[in-house]
């Protein structure tokens, strides 16, 4: 992949973590100031579990996303970014804009989600 392709996903990739890493701040600044309401009710108090339990789940989601940005960052340092870790071909320019992250071409994943779909029924 020439320079100008690796440093557009460098871009790319930088966007995302910047808006991963500013979103995470957002909610440990707003769990952090939000005083723990004493709920009467028992289902209020439910409801904020759920809600505050959801939105825990979905930053861990995030956290993950962002070691996986971080990732492809240094691949793209070490030269080895757009070539899939599992057949070593280079991976779809395509597929690389929707899912930058990608460690897979779209054959190899196909063949992986497959083998895990055989495992699950089994």
């Amino acid at each position: 992949m020439d320079k100008d392709r690796l440093e557009h996903f460098r871009i790319l990739l930088n966007g995302k973590l910047e808006e991963l890493l500013s979103g995470a701040e957002r909610v440990v600044n707003g769990m952090s100031e939000s005083k723990d309401e004493n709920f009467p009710d028992p289902t209020d108090r439910a409801s904020h579990e759920t809600d505050r339990n959801f939105l825990l789940r979905v930053k861990d989601r995030e956290r993950k996303l962002i070691t996986k940005v971080n990732e492809a960052l240094k691949r793209i340092d070490d030269g080895s970014f757009g070539i899939c870790e599992l057949c070593g071909e280079p991976i779809s320019e395509k597929r690389l804009e929707v899912r930058p992250v990608t460690t897979c071409c779209i054959e190899c994943k196909k063949e992986e989600e497959e083998q895990e779909k055989g495992r699950a029924n089994s």
